[in-house]
């Protein structure tokens, strides 16, 4: 499977430059890209399956001794291709904040607690139908110092991947009525507010698991006029 866009499709994806986000200034090309020619082992490796997915890595919540601090949530739903039918056999990964909008990472210091429970990583294959199934717990907002009281509506980041390492998109998935989406430059540097809204998940009542979960469901379109936006500009 190669992950390519048609050229109709290049408008609903981020631009490079977005100057209200502030750290594309930096990481933008301010000169013509240097093409460099793919290798045998860029195009044909590492080679992503199901032999390297073990058997809970897409329930967030059970992978250490105790359960996650948070509000619970099943994220769910296909991947597809332009033409609305299922991709099979696609590494999915997630990674996100936990429920109080912290990473566990070193340059993340925003004074919300960690959780020793929740990693925030997660892995799963689709089956043969696209199909893909996380359980995890909803993310928090969090303060990301762009600009003055800047905060990021939650979201969950998905990476999908083909038969090889250059075959790998990357976006983000949001919930639905989040009142930040309007404040915030990294959702919005999506210039068409149709493909924008194709990041915002659907609360999914019926695969929502009474006393137990509730559940979200997220598409994810690799190419065509209805594609899921993604980070490749």
């Amino acid at each position: 499977m190669t992950l390519v866009y048609p050229l109709e499709s290049l408008s609903a994806h981020p631009n490079r430059l977005s100057p209200n986000y502030k750290s594309t200034v930096k990481r933008s090309p301010q000169k013509p890209l240097v093409l460099l020619r793919h290798t045998l082992s860029e195009l044909t490796g590492p080679i992503y399956g199901h032999d390297t997915v073990r058997a809970n890595d897409f329930d967030l919540t059970t992978q250490h001794s105790g359960e996650p601090l948070g509000e619970r949530i099943i994220v769910h739903g296909h991947v597809l291709d332009e033409d609305g039918r299922g991709v099979p056999n696609v590494l999915v990964e997630i990674w996100q904040a936990n429920a109080c909008g912290r990473y566990i990472h070193v340059w993340d210091q925003h004074p919300a607690p960690l959780d020793p429970n929740f990693t925030g990583a997660g892995r799963a294959v689709s089956d043969s139908t696209g199909y893909y199934k996380f359980i995890t717990v909803k993310p928090g907002a969090y303060p990301w110092g762009n600009h003055h009281n800047a905060w990021r509506p939650a979201h969950i980041h998905f990476s999908v991947f083909g038969h090889s390492f250059i075959s790998r998109l990357v976006t983000q998935m949001y919930f639905p009525g989040d009142p930040l989406f309007e404040f915030d430059p990294i959702f919005n540097s999506v210039p068409d507010e149709k493909a924008r809204m194709r990041m915002v998940s659907n609360f999914d009542l019926e695969n929502t698991q009474p006393d137990w979960a509730l559940c979200y469901r997220f598409n994810i379109v690799l190419r065509g006029r209805s594609a899921t936006p993604m980070e490749t500009k």
